[in-house]
């Protein structure tokens, strides 16, 4: 058991740090608690990006790694940093899953479909990676490359399909192989909500040809209505007017994101749909999908973490989060260990009605605030890990007002969750996993400010509001979000994990 003073782990999803400005909605928001503590309680801005969690220098943070490196204790190489090395170094192109896939097409004659989500963002997938794939599928003499094209609008600014579109078709050129044989939104291709009628549109079109026919893959982007996000199927007819691309018996399909749990829920649908048929499946790195699909690039091992420690030790914990973010603070704070631990507890709050963030940017906040308040009254239970995603969540919509509106819900719920705290005898310790709603206005393909939804590089806030009586420091030095784990296990009593490299703050 632990022998120090029990406490609350708070991450504030999207919390990122930036001066004042147009595009920032949270400095723009009411937010007095905060600010309260911001300026009173022991703070420190924490690197959340690039190769301070593991990215790539200046790849902006994201929940997944976010929470892996709050829980590992350490900087863990992302998938996206894997799969660019194996790009970078030439290994991808003697990788014997792949080389025996394509070799294998080149002989009975099938297609290979690439599918993904075709932006820079480096949250989910990197467009640049298609161009290797598509080199590879030539030199192997593939007959033909369709790539199944997922428009963004989140991870980047909105209304830049175009230019990503435009991209892939040069690569394809470039390569002498390939082209767009579906276009779609990736809130139809990449919904994890488990909303299977979006994912069911978003498969017919690959399997069946069901969708918008356009003659070209830009023409797609004349039909969305509420940005790139929302683009609807569309498949790309030839002048037959018959689908260029469907997946046949004895084609391959390879899923191009790095990312897994956006596209998961795809990636199980047609396998399903496309059993016995003799369709080969693989994924660019490794997958959480109920089907078995093998790797090019297998994960990091990002266990020995906090969740590690606390059992050894027999330090019971209470994890609480909205749907959105259930699986941030536990499956990932657990070193994407799905294993069930005997001294956790699992909160999954939900709502009755479907999510609309724009219209509710309150979400359910109000419920994993009690949920979190209540575990806090419990004596048995040294550490409650919370996460707020109102801030990220909402971010990600692009709405500015709504986002403003998001970040003051999370100030009140703060306020109460820190009261409670204070008269259990506890400490809170509140950290951003990455940044978002600081800046919501990016540049777009004309040069013109638009609407932004996704990550930065911006550093997080880290602050501590200690228990009643309890003294702590003001930290010293750079921080990362690798030093969050040390930092709990200490305030709890406990000594470091022996793979953890960050170090206590207070």
């Amino acid at each position: 058991m632990s022998t120090g003073t029990p406490g609350v782990l708070l991450v504030l999803d999207g919390w990122g740090h930036a001066e004042p400005g147009d595009a920032n909605a949270l400095t723009a928001a009411s937010t007095p608690y905060l600010e309260a503590l911001l300026t009173s309680c022991p703070t420190v801005l924490a690197d959340a990006s690039g190769a301070a969690v593991g990215l790539l220098p200046g790849t902006v943070g994201n929940s997944e790694i976010g929470h892996m490196v709050i829980g590992a204790g350490r900087p863990l190489p992302y998938d996206s940093v894997l799969v660019q090395e194996e790009i970078s170094t030439g290994r991808m192109r003697s990788n014997e899953t792949l080389t025996g896939v394509l070799t294998g097409l080149a002989a009975t004659g099938g297609s290979l479909h690439l599918i993904g989500l075709c932006s820079d963002g480096m949250i989910h997938a990197d467009v640049r990676h298609l161009k290797e794939l598509l080199r590879i599928a030539a030199r192997l003499s593939v007959p033909a490359v369709h790539v199944h094209a997922v428009t963004d609008g989140r991870d980047v600014a909105d209304h830049t399909a175009a230019a990503y579109l435009a991209t892939v078709e040069a690569y394809a050129a470039e390569a002498g192989i390939g082209g767009i044989a579906t276009v779609v939104g990736r809130g139809y291709a990449l919904d994890k909500s488990g909303n299977l009628e979006l994912t069911e549109k978003a498969a017919l079109a690959v399997v069946d040809g069901k969708g918008e026919a356009i003659d070209e893959p830009r023409e797609a982007l004349e039909l969305e209505q509420r940005g790139d996000e929302w683009v609807p199927p569309c498949v790309v007819t030839g002048t037959d007017g018959q689908p260029r691309g469907l997946v046949r018996g004895g084609d391959a399909v390879l899923f191009t994101n790095f990312r897994s749990d956006r596209i998961q829920q795809l990636a199980d649908d047609l396998h399903r749909r496309l059993a016995g048929r003799g369709v080969t499946f693989l994924s660019l790195a490794q997958y959480d999908t109920k089907a078995p699909i093998p790797p090019l690039v297998r994960r990091a091992d990002a266990g020995g973490g906090i969740a590690t420690q606390l059992a050894a030790h027999g330090v019971r914990s209470v994890r609480i989060a909205e749907a959105e973010k259930f699986e941030h603070v536990t499956y990932y704070l657990n070193g994407r260990d799905a294993r069930p631990v005997p001294v956790e507890e699992h909160v999954r709050v939900t709502g009755d009605t479907a999510p609309d963030y724009t219209a509710r940017p309150a979400m359910n906040i109000d419920r994993v605030t009690e949920a979190v308040t209540a575990a806090a009254r419990r004596d048995e239970v040294p550490l409650v890990v919370a996460n707020l995603a109102n801030i990220d969540v909402v971010g990600h919509t692009g709405h500015f007002e709504a986002t403003r509106q998001a970040a003051q819900y999370t100030d009140r719920a703060v306020e109460a969750i820190c009261r409670a705290a204070r008269a259990s005898g506890r400490w809170v310790l509140l950290v951003g996993d990455h940044g978002n709603a600081e800046k919501m206005l990016a540049e777009g393909a004309d040069g013109a400010p638009r609407p932004y939804g996704g990550h930065t590089t911006n550093p997080v806030p880290a602050v501590l509001v200690p228990a009643e009586g309890q003294e702590v420091r003001q930290p010293t030095g750079p921080a990362t979000l690798a030093d969050i784990a040390p930092s709990v296990l200490a305030l709890l009593g406990l000594p470091p994990a022996p793979r953890m490299t960050g170090r206590p703050l207070w």
